[in-house]
């Protein structure tokens, strides 16, 4: 990785989003590859968050300044992205489950989401099972990621496995489940496919299952 592109990782770890907009204009006005710098620059920086928060070395404001100055990076990326064709490795649906109106931690898997190159549709809070189908069909997702806080609207994760199954799509989606009352025995007992105890590691996951996916 060139000196400049570590720069950049660098400045993302540290949440300085002013930091590296300046870095990223610089490389593309040194005109190295848009591709490289959002890889080697943008994404590697992210990762290497993920990791620390995994670790419990980084917490959620730091994730959050982190995502920032990511965007500012790569709101800088995407005509270059979109002009050289390159395109997000797939593309995954998120949801707070009906009855369920709490954000946090879906916001933090949407910003880890973004971080492994996934494009992210967040349909918010309170979601019915046939709106997670409808948007399902309409984008073409890979995955669909559920999240609830509470025990009582853990249920509906069981009814939107059972709402893509009605509708003979099941088989067509990965269904990923998380939040603090979830476990992974519960995933396993209402058919879903993946549990993920925290933001980096639903992104890791949804990432490694969207790659085997289009391997397949």
């Amino acid at each position: 990785m060139s000196v400049q592109l570590q720069e950049i990782s660098n400045a993302l770890q540290k949440g300085k989003a002013k930091l590296v907009k300046e870095l990223v204009e610089k490389a593309v006005e040194e005109q190295l590859p848009a591709k490289d710098i959002l890889e080697q620059g943008l994404l590697s920086g992210m990762d290497i968050i993920a990791v620390k928060f995994t670790n419990n070395e980084v917490f959620v404001p730091e994730v959050m300044l982190a995502a920032r100055a990511m965007n500012a990076g790569t709101e800088l990326l995407k005509p270059l992205l979109a002009k050289s064709g390159a395109k997000p490795i797939g593309k995954a649906l998120i949801g707070t489950v009906r009855g369920d109106t709490h954000d946090i931690g879906k916001n933090l898997v949407c910003m880890m989401l973004d971080g492994k190159g996934i494009e992210v549709v967040d349909l918010k809070v309170d979601v019915p099972p046939e709106r997670f189908v409808e948007a399902f069909l309409e984008e073409e997702a890979d995955i669909v990621a559920l999240s609830a806080l509470l025990t009582t609207t853990m249920p509906e994760m069981k009814s939107v496995v059972d709402a893509f199954a009605a509708k003979g799509l099941r088989d067509r989606v990965i269904i990923m489940v998380g939040g603090a009352p979830v476990t992974d025995g519960f995933r396993e007992s209402i058919g879903a496919d993946i549990y993920a105890s925290d933001a980096a590691s639903a992104a890791e996951a949804a990432k490694n299952a969207i790659l085997a996916k289009r391997k397949g």
